[in-house]
């Protein structure tokens, strides 16, 4: 986003949605929870975006859910670890007909309502172009695209699933994103 845009928004800025797998740790590619671990500085960023004063939540397709392999309860313990305010994961699969796995907006709009958000004053985080930062466009959220996991190659090979869409900054890593985020 244009300096200009930005200046003065951080005291109106609610939360911070962040995507898990190649965002904040991991390949981009499923891990259980109890072998998943954080990319260095990962924990540092959220600690660093919470002590600003935002509510930082998790926001995820995790659809190995649908098969048995994990559950809803150990991804949100593990995020509670992680110390977010809260997790929002879809656990359906892709033959699954629900409203919930991104790019659709709904985990969004489930927490705009359950925390009385208002999501234009949001940012999301997310390695995936054609689906967080989708979702996040559709609620008119701040998108910042991180360069690990799934990043480069969405901003590449993978560019023209959300061509119609650009990210407001291409940070890095984590790290970056939350230093953006917090030095406005």
């Amino acid at each position: 986003m244009p300096k200009k845009l930005w200046e003065g928004k951080m005291t109106k800025i609610q939360a911070v949605f962040i995507d898990r797998d190649g965002t904040i740790g991991g390949t981009g590619h499923f891990i259980h929870p109890r072998d998943f671990h954080l990319y260095e500085g990962a924990q540092e960023a959220i600690n660093r975006l919470k002590q600003a004063g935002l509510k930082v939540y998790a926001f995820t397709n995790q659809h190995r859910i649908s098969r048995g392999e994990a559950t809803i309860e150990q991804f949100k313990e593990q995020f509670e670890q992680f110390g977010f305010d809260d997790a929002f994961i879809c656990p359906h699969g892709d033959a699954d007909d629900c409203t919930c796995k991104k790019p659709k907006p709904c985990m969004l709009f489930e927490a705009s309502q359950k925390y009385g958000l208002e999501l234009n004053r949001c940012i999301v985080i997310g390695d995936v172009g054609s689906t967080d930062m989708l979702a996040a466009n559709a609620v008119g959220a701040i998108k910042v695209l991180v360069r690990t996991g799934w990043g480069e190659s969405s901003l590449t090979t993978y560019r023209h699933n959300w061509k119609e869409v650009e990210p407001d900054y291409i940070a890095e890593h984590i790290r970056d994103a939350a230093s953006w985020i917090t030095d406005k």
